[in-house]
């Protein structure tokens, strides 16, 4: 594969985490608008956010199965379209049953464009040589200041939520869609849309043992479940629990962003000098600090900066965690992948409602402690990130999952 095929593969990918970061900003730094709009409940709002990651855990399952027959950059580029066309419909819609299956679609399509976009930049990392993860994931954080600075300003000026999403789907749907044509794996004479069916079949079909992949998908699990918490409830907890007006309610989500962009703009260049397993191990204890000073704040600019030190910390877990998975089953990354980004998911159907269960129980500062102690569990599973020789190639996986059962 060329260098230049290589670039702008690199490029489209970055462009399609930079969508999906304005994307998801968008919705869920308006989850108390949404709520308003359709008129749910407290006690329902944790079950509409709870069925999101469930539909994407099955349609990231599904993908597994879809690589098998077609390049994870197909996949990809009719999710992605999906994802944007669900939020607008969120916007635009005015009964309940209307927002349940926006949010639906919304779910399905992102487990699917999750699970593609890690499959290829886990690919393209190995085609490398050296780590680049932590950058695809940075352009994510990027497009969530984005998408955290455009719901600023339709609170600001008390926009619809329709009008306030229509702007960033004219813009960006066209633009990944045209980004699209450069998609490619990383693997050679292969492009993201096209051929190769029998070697994404020989991935697909590749087994892969649950409990080598297990430290990992606990480790995702962890970190989901702090990065949920930060999701959706930060702007609820700014507003109800530290007393902020509903647009500074929209701040926290867009300083964690901006904090993840600039831990992961020089992630990268972390891993490589210091190696993976110091870079997650420093990123966990600097991420529960930050839940510590969220759930002690006493106003709202504590809470900023503990937003602050939550985002330095967990930017780095996830993205090393795909990476990890990729090394650790290099003739079956995608599969290792696609199991892997369903324990996103689990982080997300367990964070949101535990936070919000123990909120309306106990109290929202007590519900801070619990992913606080969960992310620091990352440290007992830190040496599952060490680079290892590619120990575990096809033949060794099956050789491997008759031992482990």
């Amino acid at each position: 594969m060329t260098d230049a095929r290589l670039r702008y593969g690199r490029a489209s990918l970055a462009l399609s985490f930079l969508v999906q970061g304005v994307t998801f900003a968008l919705l869920v730094t308006r989850i108390p608008a949404i709520q308003d709009r359709y008129g749910i409940s407290d006690g329902l709002l944790p079950v509409f956010l709870a069925a999101v990651p469930v539909l994407a855990g099955f349609a990231s399952v599904a993908t597994e199965k879809v690589v098998a027959r077609v390049r994870p950059g197909t996949v990809l580029r009719w999710a992605q379209p999906v994802v944007m066309l669900a939020l607008l419909g969120v916007g635009a819609g005015s009964e309940v049953w209307q927002a349940a299956l926006a949010l639906g679609a919304f779910g399905l399509g992102v487990g699917a464009l999750d699970a593609s976009m890690n499959m290829m930049g886990v690919s393209l990392q190995r085609a490398y040589g050296r780590s680049i993860m932590l950058g695809f994931h940075a352009a994510f954080s990027l497009g969530g200041i984005a998408g955290a600075s455009l719901a600023w300003a339709g609170a600001h000026w008390d926009l619809s939520l329709a009008v306030s999403y229509l702007p960033a789907v004219l813009v960006l749907l066209p633009a990944a869609l045209v980004g699209s044509r450069w998609y490619t794996d990383g693997k050679a004479g292969t492009r993201g849309g096209a051929g190769s069916e029998g070697t994404a079949a020989a991935g697909a079909g590749a087994s892969v043992p649950f409990k080598l992949l297990m430290p990992l998908c606990l480790v995702m699990a962890f970190a989901y479940i702090g990065d949920s918490t930060v999701s959706n409830w930060s702007a609820k907890y700014l507003q109800d629990v530290l007393g902020s007006s509903e647009q500074l309610a929209t701040v926290p989500y867009n300083v964690y962003m901006v904090t993840t962009l600039l831990g992961r703009a020089v992630g990268d260049l972390g891993v490589r000098r210091f190696g993976a397993v110091a870079v997650v191990r420093g990123g966990s204890v600097l991420a529960a600090a930050g839940f510590g000073v969220v759930a002690a704040a006493p106003g709202a600019w504590w809470g900023m900066l503990g937003f602050t030190l939550l985002g330095l910390g967990l930017c780095v877990i996830v993205p090393q965690a795909f990476a990890a998975a990729g090394r650790m089953f290099p003739g079956a990354s995608d599969v290792a992948v696609a199991r892997l980004n369903v324990f996103n998911y689990v982080g997300f159907l367990v964070g949101s409602p535990l936070v919000g269960a123990l909120g309306d129980a106990w109290s929202y500062r007590g519900a801070m402690l619990v992913p606080m102690v969960l992310v620091l569990a990352t440290l007992v599973y830190a040496r599952s990130f060490a680079p290892e020789p590619a120990r575990y190639g096809v033949g060794h996986e099956r050789a491997r999952a008759a031992d482990v059962g």
